[in-house]
């Protein structure tokens, strides 16, 4: 158990990608990591594929400082993610501190709405590469890319390659 100590946040919104939220979340916890997940309310909310979660707490209730790592799971989720000042704050501020931060699919979005992606590399699924270089981002289409602080996964597919990258950033803090 590498992460022992070690706590993650993990962002949602209606319409998150099942596998995206619920993958790196059961990893994470088998490894010894603590994970809450935070959502505009302290509710239930349904993935695309009909499983739900529900939220540990809700956007205003979260003390950023206290966690080492972020989530942001991809689906349609991150469209509605990048509404909330309150996440980009999150996004923001875990950047600042160099504290690590995950991202997959379309949660590009809520880092290219937080303008922290000019000169990173990135992955994402090619769907939004464009929003990502317009962001100031170096778009590669790999399955997984680590930038410091930064751990980009494409798509479900490529979990497998993304979650060892990510624990491992998260062990190394």
């Amino acid at each position: 158990m590498r992460l022992i100590g070690k706590r993650i946040l993990s962002l949602v919104s209606e319409d998150f990608d099942d596998l995206e939220l619920f993958y790196p979340m059961l990893r994470l916890k088998e490894e010894g990591a603590l994970v809450d997940v935070a959502g505009v309310e302290k509710k239930s909310y349904l993935g695309k594929f009909g499983l739900t979660v529900e939220a540990d707490l809700s956007f205003d209730k979260v003390d950023i400082s206290t966690y080492d790592a972020i989530l942001v799971p991809g689906g349609w989720a991150p469209d509605k993610l990048r509404r909330y000042e309150s996440v980009l704050t999150f996004v923001r501020t875990m950047n600042e501190k160099k504290r690590v931060i995950g991202m997959i699919c379309h949660a590009g979005w809520v880092l290219s709405s937080a303008d922290i992606l000019k000169g990173r590399t990135v992955t994402s699924t090619p769907g939004i590469k464009h929003d990502l270089m317009h962001a100031g981002a170096h778009w590669v289409d790999e399955a997984v890319v680590v930038d410091g602080n930064l751990i980009s996964g494409r798509r479900p597919p490529d979990l497998p390659y993304y979650l060892p990258k990510l624990i491992d950033a998260i062990e190394k803090l």
